[in-house]
């Protein structure tokens, strides 16, 4: 009864959280984001791998007309990863007008933009031979790029609320004669309120840098993303995040939705920072980013289930674990566990819980330390997470064969680790059969 009620309100934080609007917005967004990040990183694999005179195929005489398409792919890189902050200001402002019910039309992304624009700075300073000039009406890549992450989610969120805030005031809408075109007297009928919006927005943003000295986005980098960043870009928080994640599969939650709008912009922002120092030839930043999370920790899905699979085919004598598991492989090959997780089942299971929770925490610490020393490539290149496990590995670090062999490493270590848990469940269902043929004679 107890193990119940804890279960019970558990799913209903977690159903409070997942319908709060701005998560949900926020998860929809990065959804969307997703292909856009993914071509990005492509474009810098066949650039650097591909089209590269140095280190790519173009190096090779008969291929070396490739390198004529290298600024194709960097065009395509500085189109997407460059401008990864106004994508997703654009898409949480249309999330937030659904949520908001102010249409569907992409007027809302627009504002959040604008408003966006409007409390960053747009000049930087360049160093003009010895001395350092101020150049205006620019933007610069760290005010666009995945550095101004946090500060756009919470543009894009506060100047859709204050616009529909302000939409909802009587007093500020022009009315327009009935002859007029409706499209015309919806775009009258927001004209104040989207002054007012940007202005107020802009406004306050010159307030807190003549107050502090400081732009907004230094203190919101400062005091929430860099923090944010220096947590989970270490093995300690990773971890955790992923231990959350997996309590909350255990429990019948599903995990990554709950931990997503923190994991995402985090990860995210980590792996454009891998990619553009990948382009630039510089060293790689990052360790953790979204594709170690994906080839290291997730492998077949969540609680790295590929090691079930191989531990069930080796050990298990239970038919409907064998059954499940045959059912399971090719979904699990593209790392998609749902029919092993709810056929086992894992959800509120003591046994295979162990297992599904220690079992990622193993697998990453496996590939940090792998990475660490230089066995392992660090991932430079956004995959698709449906990606099979090695060739996951081998693109997402643009070919490195370590850590190939680390995620081989990982899946004996998995199913090292649910082997025992296997056949303790095979043991638990001997014992329950035999109990009940004796009831039975009874």
């Amino acid at each position: 009864m107890k193990n119940g009620k804890f279960v019970e309100k558990m799913s209903a934080i977690a159903y409070k959280i997942n319908s709060y609007k701005y998560i949900i917005a926020i998860k929809n967004a990065f959804t969307n984001l997703l292909p856009i990040i993914i071509t990005g990183a492509f474009a810098t694999l066949f650039s650097n791998m591909v089209f590269d005179s140095t280190n790519g195929l173009a190096q090779f005489g008969p291929l070396s007309f490739l390198e004529i398409f290298k600024p194709v792919s960097q065009s395509i890189n500085y189109a997407t990863m460059n401008l990864m902050a106004l994508a997703a200001v654009f898409l949480i402002g249309l999330e937030m007008a659904k949520l908001n019910k102010l249409g569907s039309t992409g007027f809302a992304g627009l504002l959040a933009v604008i408003s966006y624009i409007a409390v960053i700075p747009t000049t930087i300073n360049v160093l003009i031979g010895e001395e350092m000039a101020e150049v205006g009406n620019v933007i610069s890549s760290d005010y666009t790029g995945s550095r101004g992450l946090f500060l756009g989610m919470a543009v894009a969120i506060l100047s859709v609320e204050l616009f529909t805030w302000l939409s909802n005031k009587e007093s500020l809408k022009i009315h327009m004669p009935d002859s007029v075109p409706s499209n015309v007297a919806r775009s009258f009928s927001a004209l104040i309120p989207t002054v007012l919006t940007v202005t107020l927005l802009a406004t306050l943003s010159y307030v807190i840098l003549w107050v502090s000295g400081q732009h907004v986005y230094e203190i919101i980098y400062t005091v929430v993303q860099g923090p944010l960043e220096e947590l989970v870009s270490g093995l300690p928080g990773i971890l955790l995040l992923m231990f959350v994640a997996q309590v909350f599969w255990v429990i019948g939650i599903h995990g990554n939705q709950m931990i997503k709008p923190i994991r995402e912009p985090i990860l995210l922002a980590a792996i454009a920072q891998n990619t553009a120092a990948f382009e630039a030839g510089e060293e790689i930043p990052n360790i953790i980013s979204m594709p170690f999370w994906d080839i290291y920790m997730s492998m077949g899905g969540s609680g790295v289930t590929i090691g079930m699979l191989i531990a069930i085919f080796i050990v298990s004598r239970r038919k409907d674990f064998r059954a499940i598991a045959k059912l399971s492989v090719a979904p699990g090959l593209f790392n998609i566990n749902e029919p092993i997780i709810f056929g086992i089942p894992v959800m509120l299971n003591p046994i295979m819980a162990i297992p599904f929770i220690l079992t990622p925490l193993i697998t990453g610490t496996i590939g940090y330390f792998a990475t660490v020393i230089g066995f392992a490539g660090p991932a430079v290149v956004m995959i698709p997470w449906t990606t099979p496990p090695l060739l996951s590995g081998y693109l997402a670090t643009a070919g490195s064969l370590g850590a190939v062999a680390t995620q081989l490493i990982c899946i004996v270590a998995a199913t090292l680790i649910y082997l025992p848990f296997v056949k303790a469940s095979g043991v638990e269902k001997s014992v329950e059969a035999s109990v009940e043929v004796a009831e039975q004679k009874a």
